[in-house]
């Protein structure tokens, strides 16, 4: 068996002011922990924390680059774009 694509760029939602996060790592459930136990200066104060997206690529750059355009003005149109029925489900439009 091949081993998983190890780079992620992930997207959370902050339930607490139902803002957007955008971040990249190389274990989610361990990022995701983190940012829930307050362990990340910039979305201690958001928590709770839910995942709402993620994108697995095998090359580090990669998902680098797609994190980086996920936090343009663009990329966050293209988000919101992506995640129209899930933003419905959870009554953020």
């Amino acid at each position: 068996m091949e081993a998983p694509l190890p780079y992620c760029t992930y997207v959370l939602l902050s339930k607490k002011d139902n803002q957007l996060y955008i971040g990249y790592t190389t274990h989610l459930e361990n990022r995701i922990k983190n940012h829930n136990e307050g362990r990340t200066k910039s979305t201690a104060p958001r928590r709770p924390l839910i995942i709402i997206f993620a994108e697995f690529y095998l090359n580090k750059s990669d998902a680098m680059r797609r994190e980086k355009y996920f936090k343009t003005t663009a990329g966050k149109k293209t988000i919101k774009l992506m995640l129209l029925e899930t933003r419905r489900d959870l009554g953020l439009i």
